[in-house]
């Protein structure tokens, strides 16, 4: 298995299913307040996963030691659901921040008055 070659239509197969798959799994986790969200989110993750998908299933095979008992599709596809969840989480937690955070603000500045 881990010596096999795959087609680079295989291993972009691996990272959007892999992409779509971490965004997916992760609405479970913390759910988007709105469809805007969930779109941004959504594309984000799955955008990230895409492009970052093969060196974060590098690091992580490193990282767990299977670098070389898996192939190249499955080091897609575990690196870009990694990547996905990831970025789906920051997304979700920036967002959450800032909305706490502007609405103390507004808070202090109404009370100011």
């Amino acid at each position: 298995m881990a010596g096999d070659v795959a087609s680079p239509l295989a291993l972009f197969g691996a990272k959007l299913a892999g992409a779509i798959g971490g965004s997916v799994v992760s609405i479970a986790y913390l759910l988007p307040s709105g469809r805007r969200e969930a779109a941004a989110r959504f594309l984000t993750g799955a955008v990230t996963g895409l492009v970052f998908g093969g060196p974060a299933g590098l690091a992580l095979a490193e990282h767990l030691d299977l670098a070389g008992r898996i192939g190249a599709a499955e080091l897609a596809l575990m690196g870009s659901a990694a990547v996905s969840l990831c970025a789906w989480w920051a997304l979700g937690a920036g967002q959450r921040f800032t909305d706490g955070l502007f609405s103390v603000a507004a808070l202090k500045r109404s009370v100011g008055r």
